[in-house]
């Protein structure tokens, strides 16, 4: 019992271990501590995610934090062009 006890905390931690590594690895925030809120869009005015995206940044896999790098600058470039 105490084996399969062990084996299965060991499994755990690896997984844990495995979770925080992808957590880290990927893009850095995109935070330029320019942190105002729109009250028109939503957007941070620094780094154009909303609240909800500020917020999960750190818990999102690389694949969807490039993916929101991605949105991020058609925001930045709407905002730029005057149609956000």
């Amino acid at each position: 019992m105490d084996d399969r006890r062990d084996r299965h905390q060991r499994d755990r931690e690896l997984r844990r271990a495995e979770r925080l590594r992808l957590l880290r690895s990927g893009p850095p925030s995109p935070c330029i501590s320019v942190c105002t809120i729109d009250e028109k869009t939503g957007w941070c005015l620094g780094c154009a995610r909303t609240i909800d995206e500020i917020r999960d940044w750190i818990v999102l896999m690389p694949d969807r934090k490039q993916a929101l790098l991605e949105e991020l600058a058609e925001r930045q470039a709407k905002r730029r062009a005057g149609q956000a």
